[in-house]
């Protein structure tokens, strides 16, 4: 990869007080912030001619106590980072931040560690497949739980070899935390100074009884959570955890689908010509096209594609020309299970390969409706403007965990996020195929309903934007870059990048 050349360290000045935020007049003696910045514009020129920012600049030297992860890289030649996924949707989150800390960086980045296909095309190569520990739920866990350790094992031997300035895990906490708990204890044990930890994408604490408690352990191997939610990092920060609120990572579809647009980002959706995907699909004009997405791990698309092909087959009866576009997670399992059994579907039905955004919300754009599978893709429906209806099941022990443990009354963000139920929802043992044919058809049929969800659209997606404030202080860091860049994955980068090591 190409890198440009890092600039020289700058002389130190005095220590001043600072604030992770928007720049504000701070007084140093006679001298203000401002006046500091203008002193050292005229008196510092990057050899390169580019202006990477000032505010960058006092941000990274005017700490005596501590280091930027940007100095370590600067100082070795080299950033190296440590990343693990675990899922599908953190191979998405950890390609896109991948990419964002290559183009941030003024050094080369070498990454290590655990990804799927998204973080192989930016340059990892996984220690091992992504879905060996690709697995949720109680139950469900344990036939698992030998080779989980051994895997989790073998993360954290060959992150300590490879002497990372960063390691960083998203989502996935159960693997995540023990993975970065056991590696802090490690150079703990040998006396070493251990890398920084990020944690991507906060747990869901806000979901479960004596949830927000358990956030002051995490203090201990977590130096920082980069939220995706909103509120989520002023309740980090009140338990003593360092928290970042970056967006929500659905906002990068958005931007990069309606690069060149000028509306505000919540004004949008994503929007597609559906006549093409239809004549490339042999889709009748009269069709009845429903969006299926049973989830990305093997384990819930067994159970659910199940439940999802006695709905279509309930559905077929009411609409002579019903066809199902199914969407599959690049989840190699996945893809061989859906490939086995799509000959047996009791209407015709075309595939989505995973990965493909564009393709993805042009079948979204040929829908009436969608049935998903709780999850992510919840929001993409809110992006497409797509009515849909969310089901989920999970084995016994898993669903009775949850009934007794979860404080909302809600499983889609969408409601969540709303505190309303918009969306249909058909859960744990109400989760059946005659419930769900009876959900699809109000929704087919009632504009009303299909109306409610399109209006709360918007708002779902206001809330998902990085706050301003946070945009400020990433805009401080490097004056170069401008809308659209300030991405979640850009944001997150930026944080990664300048955070002080005590």
């Amino acid at each position: 990869m190409t890198q440009e050349s890092a600039p020289e360290t700058p002389p130190s000045i005095a220590v001043f007080p600072k604030r992770f935020g928007v720049l504000e007049s701070v007084s140093l003696g006679s001298i203000t912030f401002e006046i500091l910045e203008m002193l050292f514009r005229t008196m510092w020129k990057l050899k390169s001619g580019n202006n990477v920012g000032v505010s960058s600049l006092l941000r990274r030297y005017i700490s005596v106590s501590g280091r930027a992860v940007m100095d370590m890289a600067t100082k070795d030649g080299e950033l190296r980072v440590f990343i693990v996924s675990g899922e599908v949707s953190g191979d998405s989150i950890g390609s896109r931040l991948m990419a964002s800390l290559k183009k941030l960086c003024p050094v080369p980045i070498h990454f290590s560690g655990v990804g799927g296909s998204m973080m192989s095309r930016q340059g990892l190569k996984s220690l091992f497949p992504m879905e060996d520990i690709a697995v949720m739920g109680i139950w469900e866990l344990l036939p698992h739980l030998n080779k989980i350790r051994l895997k989790l094992k073998e993360t954290i031997e060959a992150a300590f070899l490879f002497q990372p300035h960063v390691v960083v895990t998203v989502d996935s906490k159960g693997f995540s935390f023990r993975l970065l708990k056991q590696l802090r204890a490690k150079y703990s044990q040998q006396g070493l100074d251990g890398p920084v930890h990020f944690h991507y994408v906060a747990p869901s604490f806000w979901a479960w009884k004596g949830g927000e408690a358990r956030l002051k352990g995490l203090t201990e191997f977590v130096d920082q959570v980069l939220c995706i939610l909103p509120n989520e990092e002023e309740v980090c920060k009140s338990n003593g955890l360092a928290a970042t609120f970056v967006g929500h990572p659905i906002m990068e579809d958005l931007l990069e689908l309606n690069l060149g647009k000028d509306t505000l980002p919540h004004e949008q959706k994503v929007e597609r010509v559906f006549e093409d995907f239809r004549s490339k699909n042999a889709i009748p004009a009269g069709a009845t096209v429903i969006s299926l997405l049973p989830g990305s791990r093997l384990q819930e698309v067994t159970q659910m594609l199940s439940i999802f092909s006695n709905t279509m087959e309930l559905l077929k009866d009411s609409f002579p020309e019903l066809m199902s576009v199914i969407h599959v997670a690049p989840n190699h399992h996945v893809e061989k299970y859906i490939t086995g059994i799509v000959h047996k579907w009791p209407v015709p039905a075309v595939l989505i390969p995973g990965g493909l955004p564009q393709l993805k919300y042009d079948a979204f754009s040929a829908s009436r409706v969608a049935l998903c599978t709780s999850g992510t893709v919840a929001l993409e429906m809110q992006l497409a403007r797509l009515p849909c209806v969310v089901a989920y099941r999970a084995h016994l022990l898993t669903e009775w965990f949850i009934h007794y443990k979860a404080k909302i009354s809600y499983i889609s963000l969408p409601n969540i996020l709303l505190d309303s139920a918009i969306i249909p929802e058909a859960l744990f043992q109400a989760c059946t195929p005659t419930k769900l044919t009876s959900l699809l058809m109000e929704l087919i049929h009632n504009e009303g309903l299909r109306e409610e969800q399109i209006v709360a659209a918007e708002k779902v997606i206001r809330l998902l934007y990085p706050s301003e404030r946070n945009i400020n202080s990433f805009l401080q860091q490097d004056s170069r870059l401008r809308f659209p860049d300030f991405t979640p994955s850009m944001i997150a980068a930026s944080t990664i990048l300048y955070y002080v090591k005590p």
